[in-house]
């Protein structure tokens, strides 16, 4: 179901479906009705439900943010909502101009960035075209009367015809004039270029996406998003690969389209700048799934902690409260009977009073236990116990060494990183930053020895570990468990203790989860390996909010030496230790 919350409000009543007879007007952007709209979404994979009852309503200029656990369903809602699976249950309802944001790039590696380009402007293009004609038409009707003796007019000499023929004309000018207004007809090549240079891929012209890296190509695919500006338009993680100045320039994008956007994202600042509500895929106390909540990631966020609280306390009550009710039906009979025996004299009239208060005491017992009966119908269910990141008592990496861990010296990496010298000593938490293309992820890398520089050194000190979490970590095929991987590494019993994955994950192969978790998998195996140095790049890509915030606590208190690289905004604003800015 889905519920409004005002920021810093109480839920108000679920939100009405409309019937099948309006269910056709929904995608028609007409003012007053949902560009996107989804009544009842559920979907389960075997016996596992994903998304359960789902009701969203997207009107045009609402930007709305998916948040929840990983695994929750963001990105399986997402391809809902786009038509790439269908519901077991339930009905979505999408305009025709629909625009999403895949994880790979929907072009033929051997496309031309001026190719992509063209492909987002071909409406654009047909609208332009469609106005043209119109206009040739009027101007062609225009051109008759003014050449037509006095007193005729064409087409023919009816003078009705003829007028009602330049009406019809004037008529489907002004629709092609509307419809080239709203597409900005005039502004797209302008539109295309601001775009290109405001994601950082101008420099990309001429190539073909087989020539882009990964990070250049999903830019290339928002890009054709932006330019193309569909009627509605779906994004899963689109700050993925943006640096800062692409990150606000898509935001600022993003929140001036006029037509419906859905998107799932861990960067909250992007949350903050672009969403107009947030919808919650976390259960409620209810146990329903999907709630909306009025305002951006911070509000929602104040929101949803004062929620917590209030599910906590009223389910303490009700605890107490069923606990005290069940002590009193055992006290209740020793409370209103007789505390000694009857005389013989007065047998009689002791029995009479014994049968009123074995009456009272009956009564009573009924009267607690339906109320036993009515409180355990009606009680708020347990509030889950929240994934909470715990590492082991080192931290996230072990204390070990003394004096500098890791070094390195004069290294260059052809075209990715120059870096006369880096010492990072026994604890050190140091934050890399930089534009794309500065070098953090190879930098990563050399340190790691996963990738050799053809010039320098990098210099281990003896008996310290280096572990590394990548951006990509290639999980999506492997049939094994978290359990299983954790065996192998002899680290079974750790796997639960972190906090990374749900119990009911535990067990489940890797290809059927979801990539933040994943990617919480890997970054487990990492800590239960005790590194003495853990290098990790853009450690809050694809993960929960809340263990996003959790990453950087334990970041600051792990014993070992912690580098990150990060473009997350939030993360960085927060950051406490050394900083190496790249580029």
């Amino acid at each position: 179901m889905t519920h409004q919350h005002p920021p810093s409000s109480a839920p108000s009543s679920s939100a009405s479906t409309p019937d099948a007879a309006d269910l056709a007007a929904l995608a028609d952007g007409e003012p007053g009705v949902v560009t996107l709209h989804a009544a009842d979404v559920t979907l389960a994979y075997g016996d596992r439900t994903v998304l359960d009852g789902i009701d969203l309503d997207v009107p045009p200029g609402h930007r709305v943010g998916l948040v929840g656990e990983n695994g929750v369903g963001k990105s399986t809602l997402l391809r809902l909502l786009a038509g790439q699976e269908e519901p077991d249950r339930g009905t979505v309802v999408r305009p025709d101009d629909l625009g999403f944001l895949h994880q790979e790039t929907p072009y033929p590696l051997s496309a031309t960035v001026e190719q992509v380009v063209a492909d987002a402007l071909a409406e654009v293009r047909a609208v332009e075209t469609d106005l043209a004609a119109a206009a040739a038409a009027l101007a062609s009707l225009t051109a008759a009367d003014d050449d037509a003796p006095a007193g005729d007019h064409t087409p023919g000499a009816d003078p009705e015809v003829a007028r009602a023929a330049r009406e019809e004309a004037e008529a489907a000018y002004a629709t092609a004039l509307a419809r080239s207004d709203a597409a900005e007809v005039w502004d797209a090549d302008r539109r295309a270029e601001i775009t290109l240079a405001g994601l950082g891929i101008e420099h990309v012209r001429g190539r073909t996406v087989a020539q882009m890296s990964g990070g250049e190509r999903t830019r290339l695919g928002l890009a054709a998003l932006l330019i193309r500006q569909p009627a509605a338009l779906l994004l899963d993680e689109p700050t993925n690969h943006l640096d800062d100045d692409a990150a606000r320039f898509l935001a600022a994008a993003i929140a001036a389209m006029p037509g419906a956007v859905v998107l799932a994202s861990h960067d909250r600042d992007f949350l903050d700048e672009v969403c107009t509500e947030i919808f919650d895929l976390d259960p409620t106390a209810a146990g329903v799934s999907g709630t909306l909540y009025g305002g951006a990631y911070s509000e929602y966020r104040k929101a949803k902690r004062d929620e917590r609280a209030a599910w906590e306390r009223r389910y303490e009550q009700e605890q107490d409260e069923l606990a005290d009710l069940r002590d009193s039906i055992g006290t209740t009979a020793r409370k209103v009977s007789h505390s000694r025996d009857a005389t013989d004299n007065n047998k009689m009239a002791y029995g009479r009073r014994g049968d009123r208060v074995q009456s009272q005491v009956s009564r009573r017992v009924r009267n607690v236990q339906q109320r036993i009966d009515t409180l355990t119908a009606s009680q708020v269910r347990r509030p889950p116990r929240p994934l909470v990141f715990s590492p082991s008592s080192y931290g996230m990496a072990a204390g070990g060494g003394s004096g500098v861990v890791l070094s390195l010296r004069d290294v260059v990496v052809p075209g990715r990183l120059e870096l006369a010298a880096l010492d990072l000593t026994a604890g050190t938490k140091l934050l890399v930053t930089g534009p794309n293309g500065s070098g953090k992820s190879t930098l990563l890398q050399v340190l790691a020895g996963d990738l050799v520089p053809e010039q320098g050194t990098v210099t281990q000190a003896p008996g310290v570990g280096v572990g590394l979490l990548e951006q990509d970590v290639y999980l999506q095929d492997d049939v094994r468990s978290p359990r299983e991987l954790f065996t192998l590494l002899g680290a079974a019993d750790a796997l639960a203790a972190f906090g990374l994955v749900g119990r009911k994950d535990l067990d489940r192969p890797l290809r059927e989860l979801s990539t933040g978790q994943r990617r919480r998998v890997v970054l487990g195996m990492l800590v239960a390996q005790a590194p003495e140095v853990l290098l990790l790049d853009e450690p809050t890509n694809h993960i929960s909010l809340t263990l996003a915030e959790e990453l950087g606590e334990a970041v600051e208190k792990a014993l070992g030496t912690v580098v990150v690289a990060s473009h997350d905004r939030w993360f960085r604003r927060t950051w406490k230790g050394s900083t190496l800015t790249l580029g």
